[in-house]
């Protein structure tokens, strides 16, 4: 994937980091078939307005991960560029900026979602004092991905009783049903340590060739980085209800990133 391979080795902290997550999948996995318990609901990061919410997940949330491709991905890019780092940082250096990242990471992503979440609860006292089948369709929209077909009957049938009690009552109690869907959304995945680890390998090796495969030609590690964090500002910006991916965890990641190796010095290294 490039050309800096001087530790062809895995190193201790990232073997460590790949056999929990790994062994954290699997679990999961077990978990929900045999067991019948979503473990995301407990080891998922929460909006403290949350009834699901609690303090560890802003650490737990760092070794679930939904799928195949997540954590493939994931732990590729942690094999690939952590293990130069550790070996450039040594491993107790190494996991601080790990995991100090996957927190700055929830803690950005926790942020922005309380700000949506207070936008989202301004909608839904509107809706509340003064229910309406226009303003219940306009709510459903913004914040619901892929509505079930009986909303969208509902609320025609809602259109040509306006007045009518029972339809309100309906109205309110599917807009607090989105309210409740998205303060239990859970937020999974090391992506904000991963991106974390992006950002210091494009700072300590600005200047190295990677290849990628959606990537016809080799391209510095610096711009590469740079890209991809303008791509995942413009995304989070976006703000589709249809975009799954926590950008502003990933945003998050390389700001804590960027602010420890410029406390440190890059060129240092002595941990404190």
């Amino acid at each position: 994937m490039n050309r800096y391979r001087p530790y062809s080795g895995v190193t201790p902290a990232v073997k460590a980091i790949l056999v929990i997550n790994i062994a954290m999948f699997v679990l999961t996995y077990l978990f929900d078939r045999y067991a019948g318990k979503e473990l995301s609901d407990s080891l998922g990061l929460h909006l403290p307005p949350s009834e699901q919410w609690r303090p560890w997940q802003y650490l737990t949330h760092m070794f679930m991960h939904g799928n195949i491709p997540h954590i493939f991905f994931n732990m590729f890019a942690v094999f690939m560029f952590g293990r130069v780092l550790e070996s450039v940082w040594g491993t107790r250096r190494f996991l601080f900026y790990y995991f100090a990242t996957g927190l700055g990471a929830a803690l950005i992503q926790s942020a922005v979602g309380m700000v949506q979440y207070h936008s989202l609860m301004e909608q839904f006292t509107a809706i509340q004092q003064a229910p309406e089948p226009g303003l219940v369709a306009e709510f459903v929209r913004k914040n619901i991905a892929y509505p079930q077909e009986w909303v969208w009957n509902f609320i025609d049938s809602w259109t040509n009783h306006p007045e009518a009690p029972e339809y309100m009552v309906r109205g309110r109690q599917i807009a607090g049903q989105v309210v409740e869907a998205f303060v239990n959304t859970s937020t999974i995945g090391a992506s904000g340590a991963v991106f974390g680890i992006l950002l210091a390998f494009g700072m300590l090796f600005p200047n190295t060739e990677l290849f990628l495969m959606f990537i016809p030609i080799p391209i510095k590690a610096k711009y590469f980085v740079i890209g991809y964090g303008v791509i995942e500002l413009f995304l989070g910006l976006q703000n589709s209800v249809t975009d799954n991916v926590a950008h502003f965890a990933h945003l998050g990641g390389m700001l804590f990133g960027y602010l420890l190796i410029r406390l440190w010095g890059k060129n240092r290294r002595q941990f404190y």
